[in-house]
């Protein structure tokens, strides 16, 4: 795929915007995926993907051919998500059920049993509660490594770290969550 991610940034860069869109097919799932982590909300997430293409589109010029188009729009969808909570007041990251649900339904996941929705929602509300002790920052560097499969240099790579200062932020959130989960996971 990194191979047709290049051709297709060749012919963007040539003029052709077809391959724009092909570029956004491609990686609009993973992005909002990245986003809706981060973000916590449907509405937001919807938005972070505008801006992500809006930004990778505009900056294309920039982009360097021997990195990874994904880690690239990781790296701009996580910058944008955090922009966006850091511009809005402190709110609950947690999505309620009917978000979650529609959030399902865009990336093309199937409906749950009501038995397994209950559950998912149980176990969704306390991953929300947990993930709203987490800075933007632990934030962002958990969604990536736990559920994006990122490894500790494309994190660094997509959020400007280090790998020091990658691991630490891993670190922190992990433990963060450890303790907010815990009682979750004695019952």
């Amino acid at each position: 795929m990194q191979d047709s991610d290049a051709l297709a940034i060749a012919r963007v860069r040539a003029g052709d915007d077809d391959a724009f869109r092909e570029l956004v097919e491609r990686h609009g799932r993973a992005v909002f995926h990245v986003a809706f982590r981060v973000t916590g909300r449907v509405e937001d997430a919807e938005d972070v993907v505008q801006e992500t293409f809006l930004r990778a589109y505009r900056q294309l010029d920039r982009f360097e051919a021997r990195s990874n188009v994904r880690t690239w729009l990781h790296r701009i969808a996580t910058n944008c998500a955090i922009d966006l909570l850091r511009a809005r007041p402190k709110r609950e990251v947690a999505e309620e059920p009917e978000g979650l649900e529609r959030a399902a339904v865009a990336s093309g996941d199937e409906r749950p049993s009501p038995e397994r929705s209950v559950l998912g929602v149980q176990i969704r509300e306390r991953l929300g509660d947990a993930m709203a002790v987490l800075t933007e920052l632990e934030r962002a560097t958990f969604t990536l490594r736990h559920f994006e499969g990122l490894s500790i240099d494309e994190i660094g790579r997509a959020l400007g770290l280090n790998t020091s200062a990658t691991k630490q932020g891993i670190f922190r959130a992990v433990r963060k969550m450890r303790r907010e989960l815990q009682a979750f996971i004695e019952v």
